[in-house]
This record gives C-alpha cells, structure tokens and sequence, in this order.
C-alpha cells in the first residue's frame, strides 16, 4: 500500500477542472481515494479497480446523479492510496468510511456488537450466561442473538429446561445450601452436590445440542425419560421432565419460522422509500431464527439500491464474523469481491445469494415486509418530531428548529456519589449514542449545591467541545439547552456560558410550578419573564418527556455510581490485589475485615495468593498508623 496524498494538480479552483488535473499523476493501479472540499473535510471515500478510469469519470460532466454532481462541484482536493489487490481497497474503502463518516457516502450509523449465549467451561460446572464482546472466555458461544431481550428470553427458558447455574464462580464456590433458584426448580443446585458432575455434564451437552440445531434429538431423549418415569411410577421426576419439555417448545415457538433448509445465515432486506433506507436483518443459527434487526443507513434520495446494500454489508461485517451465507434481497455490483473479503475475515467460504423461489426467497420477502413497515413507522415518527421541533422553536423564539438539544440534569444523595447527566435529542429522536455522564469533581462544593454541579457539569462539556470541535463544523455543539431547574440556575450556566465565550446557545430552564405538578411547568430564559404552555400543548409533553429521559438517567448513572462505592473494600487499594484475587480472599475469609486480622499464614493459604502478595496484603493492614 502506497499513499500518493502528496500529488497536486494543475488546476485550481473546485469541481471538475480540479479533478481533471490529478490524471496525469494517477495509474491503473487499485486503491482509495479521497474527495475533500475547501475546508479539507472529506466528502466522499471510494475504492477503483483502476483509479486513473475511476478518477476520469469524475473529471467529465454529464451522466451523473445529483448527489454525484454536487459532491464534484464541491471537491477541491483528492488524496489517494495504492492498494495491492482490490479486496485490500475494499477492506480500506469501509474502514475509512466508519473513521471518517463523509458526508456523500452511505453511512452504517448503528453498529453495535450483538449479545451471545456462553457455556463457560473454565469450571467443572458450566455456567450458562449472555455475553458480549470479544470471545476471549472459554467455552462455547452460540449466536448472535438480535437483542439483549431476545438472549434473555432464551436463557430463561433453557434455565427451565437444562437446570444450568446462572450463577458467578464466587458465588458458586461460596454457596452452603441451594439458592432460590433450585427451589423454583431452574438450577440443579452442583454447588451444593444435589446434582453429580457427570449427570450436570450431560445436562451441558444436551444445552449445547439444542443450541446448535439438534432440539428435535434433545426433545425426544427427554420425552422417552419421562415414558419410563411414568412406568415406573416416579410422577414427580415425570412432571419435571414434562416442564423442561415445554420449556424448548417455548424456545422454539418464540422464534417464530425457523427454516429447514437454511442452517446459519443472515437474511438481509433493503427498502427505499423518499431518500430513506431501512436494512432489515434476521439472524439464522442452528436451523433457527435468533431474531432481527432494523438499521436505517444515511442515504440520499438518489442512491440505488446496490450501492447502499453493498455499502452496509462491508460496514456492517467490518467487526462482526459472517455467516456461511449472506441471503439478500438486492445484488451488490462487486459480489465476488465482497464474497471474498468476507472469506477472508472468517476464514471461511462466505456465500453470497439473492434467491428468486423458495424457502430463501420466503425468508428474503418475509424480512422485506418488516423493512417496509419499519421503514414506514419511522418516517411517520420522524414528521412527528419535526413537528415538535417547529412547535419548540416558535415557543421560544428560536431562529430555526433546533437539530441538537441537550438536556441536563444532576442526581445525588445527600451531596454523596454525585453525578451530572447529559441526554440528546432531535430530529430522530432520542440520541442514546450521544449521551453523557460527568462524575462531579469539586472538592470545594458545598454537599447537595445544584448550582454548583450544574457550572461544573457545563465547565468541562464547553471546555470538551472548545477543544474538539472549535470551529463548530462537526455538528457536536446543541442549537438549544434545556436546564432542570429555575432561574438560580440559568443564571449559573449563563455565567458559564459567557466566560466561554458561547452565550450565542439558547438556553431554557424547565422548572415545575408552585404546586410542583406536572403540566404547570415553568419556562426561564436569561433576561426574560417566566412563561408557560398551554397544558395540553404537544410542545409541553415533549419537553417533560425530555426532561423525564434526563432525570431517568441521572437517577441510573448516580444508583450504579453509588452500587460501586458500596461494593469497594479496602482491598481494592492494595497493590496486586485484582477482581480475581479479592474474590478468592473474599470467599476464603467472608469479608475484607477477616481479611484484615489474618495472620501471615492463613493469607498464604489462600489459593492464587504467593507468600509474596501475602505478605504485601499483610503489612497493608498492619503498617497504616
């Protein structure tokens, strides 16, 4: 790879002059480029199996899309790297797409990592639990499922059937009896010895079968140990039996079709409709159907089909491993390529399909028909909210609809584990991937002073913002606060505001009347009266829904922060001491107080703790005057 940034043309200026005059510096080879405007922000970002034809499209009017002419109009430098192979551009072309987020090209907005189901086996007992993230733990991991709800679900049901510990190794090592668990009959209690490791063994394989597909074999082995249960008059062991029966059959109707003919792959439909693109995903594993998605890419209204789905495979796939095969609804233009680059990651064969009859074509139409509806729901919502948002900026005489409005608020218990929150919001909607918590720093504030945490919280977002984005280009800076409080404390963020030299943001204050009720809520805003909406003004719901959604997470961030400080000990100050180790001088002593009057000795005895380290915990304890 070859980066060729450095070569400049002849031509000045923007559009197509500018383009035309990096030809004569360009060749055959494949690679990626770069389009990038006066301000050198990049525009657009593509891969060319030959750059020097590619770029000579670019170079001619004519025959292009709005969308395409636009961006040429606008570009006023290029910058290029040579790649070996065009799999290699097709890999970089994606990367560089997720980094740098262009403004002209198909954008994956929503890309998170999806849930799987783990049968741990670093212990003698499996413990069956959701995970997420890199498959760095032993054992085996079954999905991916399309929700956190969905794993849940699923794991509640095989508790049922399988009688699998949920439980963590702490807990199980610690544990004298059988927990609740046992008793509502979804565990089968090995911590306690009520069940043998081979029978609890059998017990992980038959989970691991009916993860993997094999559920009518695991279905029917249970259905012939209830038939002899029942011969030999053992009712009870029968009726337990027939629970965990039911308890698969439940699995199973909760997933809706599950397909014969398709073992494991993702289906994946696209619908356009008015410059907006919904990507429907259902994830098939093992014969089942494990769930779906909805993503919404940024398009524009002149974008064809192949393209986006092209674009959203290579995005979407860039941190995820592929299924064997890929069912989709349109044909990508380079699907050998993208058949190729897939392989590569999984390394595997990945196979590429857009199926006209049968059971795939039925999987294709059915995830086709929720891209619709979806698709559908959302633009409704989307005219309903940029309602709202017209209504917002005529309330409070805003010079247009505001696209960014953040929303703050602060959560504490008697001054202790104070927190500060930040909520997004416009015209989509709540902004999750936006929010922000701020642990309250000052150790000068007086406990419980509001005003104070408010100046801090909007200190270090400002002062966050001058730094990152100082120019304001990259839609990081709200066109509107909205501030829990009254008019104590718009005047403190007003204050703030002005020392940084951005007292241009309007700002509101959302304070609940005298009567402290809902829907008599109070409006302050620097240097103006108080006002108030009509009680039944939509404006007026989707404000308190926003100062709800604030207050929600304040009220979560300061209950975690507050759980944490009260599950520290003192051992998490000594040096060598980490999670895994305090868990074993826990269970080894019961509380970090017995730890602290141990003797030498009994420290040494701990498993994983060396004479060393015991020593080190040791003279913690004893040394501190």
């Amino acid at each position: 790879m070859s980066d060729r940034s450095d070569a400049t043309p002849e031509n000045g200026g923007t559009g197509y002059g500018r383009i035309q005059g990096y030809l004569k510096t360009l060749d055959s080879s494949p690679g990626v480029y770069r389009m990038l405007d006066a301000e050198s922000r990049v525009l657009y970002v593509g891969k060319a199996r030959n750059l020097r034809a590619r770029v000579s499209n670019y170079s001619r009017p004519g025959g292009h899309s709005g969308r395409i002419d636009r961006m040429i109009r606008e570009t006023a430098s290029m910058m290029f790297l040579t790649t070996r192979t065009e799999t290699e551009a097709l890999l970089l072309e994606q990367n560089l797409i997720k980094q740098l987020k262009p403004k002209y090209n198909v954008l994956l907005r929503d890309d998170k990592s999806f849930p799987n189901i783990l049968v741990a086996k670093d212990h003698a007992f499996p413990q069956i639990k959701k995970h997420r993230g890199a498959k760095k733990e032993k054992g085996a991991y079954f999905g991916p499922f399309a929700s956190a709800g969905a794993v849940n679900r699923t794991l509640n049901q095989l508790q049922k059937a399988f009688l699998l510990r949920n439980c963590s190794d702490a807990m199980f090592d610690s544990r004298t009896r059988p927990c609740l668990l046992y008793q509502i009959k979804r565990c089968s209690a090995p911590c306690t010895g009520l069940i043998s490791a081979e029978a609890y063994a059998e017990s992980v394989r038959d989970a691991e079968r009916f993860l993997s597909g094999r559920s009518t074999r695991v279905q029917e082995d249970l259905a012939a140990q209830m038939a002899e249960a029942s011969e030999a008059m053992e009712f009870e062991r029968a009726a337990g039996l027939r629970d965990r029966i039911r308890a698969l059959t439940q699995v199973q109707s909760s997933q809706g079709i599950n397909p014969r003919g398709v073992s494991e792959a993702d289906v994946i439909a696209l619908h356009l409709d008015g410059g907006q693109a919904c990507v429907q995903v259902f994830f098939i594993r093992a014969n089942q159907n494990w769930g779906n998605r909805d993503f919404y890419p940024r398009v524009g209204p002149d974008v064809a089909a192949a393209e986006v789905m092209e674009a959203f495979l290579g995005q979407f796939y860039d941190n995820k491993e592929p299924p064997r095969q890929l069912i989709l609804s349109d044909a990508i233009e380079n699907e050998d390529l993208m058949a190729e680059a897939l392989a590569g990651k999984a390394g595997r064969k990945v196979e590429i399909l857009v199926p006209q009859r049968g059971e795939k074509a039925e999987l294709v139409a059915g995830a086709l028909r929720n891209a619709r509806e979806s698709l559908a729901r959302r633009m409704s919502e989307s005219a309903t909210q940029a309602k709202l948002l017209r209504g917002l900026a005529e309330a409070f005489d805003l010079d247009a609809p505001p696209q960014r409005i953040e929303v703050y608020d602060n959560s504490h218990f008697q001054g202790t584990n104070a927190v500060g929150a930040m909520i997004v919001a416009g015209p989509e909607g709540l902004m999750k991937n936006s929010y922000r918590k701020f642990n309250i720093r000052g150790e000068d504030l007086t406990p419980g002073d509001d005003f104070g945490m408010m100046k801090e919280v909007l200190s270090r977002r400002f002062a966050r913002l001058s730094k990152d984005d100082p120019d304001r280009s990259k839609g990081q800076w709200p066109d509107l606060l909205l501030i829990d409080g009254g008019a104590g404390q718009v005047s403190a963020v007003a204050e703030i505001m002005a020392a940084r030299g951005v007292g241009d943001i309007p700002m509101v204050g959302v304070a609940k009347g005298v009567d402290r009720d809902a829907g008599k809520e109070e409006f302050y805003r620097p240097g103006r009266r108080p006002f108030a909406l009509r009680h039944n003004d939509p404006v007026l719901y989707f404000i308190q829904r926003l100062r709800d959604e604030a207050h929600r997470f304040a009220i979560g961030t300061h209950r975690a922060k507050r759980a944490k400080s009260i599950g520290a000990t003192p051992l998490d100050d000594i040096p060598g001491v980490g999670a895994t180790r305090k868990r074993a001088l826990l269970a080894h002593f019961g509380s970090a107080k017995a730890v602290s009057r141990a003797n030498l000795a009994d420290l040494k005895a701990v498993d994983g703790i060396s004479g060393t380290l015991a020593e080190t915990i040791y003279d913690f304890f004893h040394d501190q005057g």
